[in-house]
């Protein structure tokens, strides 16, 4: 009986030179823009992703196409930054819009912010372009101060984002929602805009 070599066992490869090479991945690039009433669907697939499977929002309800359409007439009228990231085939990636704090007229010059990103765009420096854009747009608008409400569990990339904006925590509150069966609090922070 014949034995070969172990090496001879072995399936052949070529040399590298020869070896088919992956395709390179393509860049991550968007562009960011004004939000129109055609990108209303996707973000409203965005926002109920996070409805459904986070308590970065304490929702516990889908939002509807009407419900989002009745949000963006209301944003429009008051001219208040509503924003999304596309890709160059013009999928919404993310979205990012500031709403009225309070409904009494005392505070017109503070909003609450919101960013929310397609699940497979995170990590990809497009929450910090959302930011820095909704900011600067905030700002134009004659905008003074900026609240954000964050879980106070589940949402630490959300908290770290707006730390690295310079915003400030000025609050707790425990225990204020409840969603997945279990208490969940907020922390508040704040941005002076020039």
């Amino acid at each position: 009986m014949l034995v070969l070599p172990e090496e001879y066992l072995k399936p052949r490869q070529l040399p590298l030179h020869l070896q088919k090479r992956p395709e390179p991945e393509a860049p991550f690039s968007f562009t960011i823009r004004e939000a129109t009433a055609a990108d209303l669907p996707d973000i409203r697939e965005i926002y109920n992703y996070y409805v459904l499977n986070s308590v970065v929002t304490f929702d516990e309800d889908q939002m509807t196409l009407k419900e989002w359409k009745q949000k963006f007439a209301y944003l429009e009228k008051l001219k208040m930054p509503f924003i999304v990231a596309v890709s160059p085939g013009q999928q919404v990636l993310g979205y990012a819009l500031v709403t009225p704090w309070k409904q009494k007229r005392a505070y017109r010059y503070t909003v609450e912010n919101s960013i929310y990103l397609r699940a497979a765009s995170t990590g990809k420096g497009l929450g910090k372009a959302l930011m820095k854009e909704l900011m600067e747009r905030s700002e134009a608008a004659g905008l003074k101060e900026i609240i954000a409400v964050i879980a106070d569990g589940g949402a630490e990339s959300s908290l770290k984002l707006h730390e690295d904006f310079g915003f400030k925590e000025i609050g707790r509150m425990g225990r204020v929602g409840f969603k997945f069966d279990r208490w969940l609090g907020t922390v508040l922070l704040q941005k002076t805009l020039k």
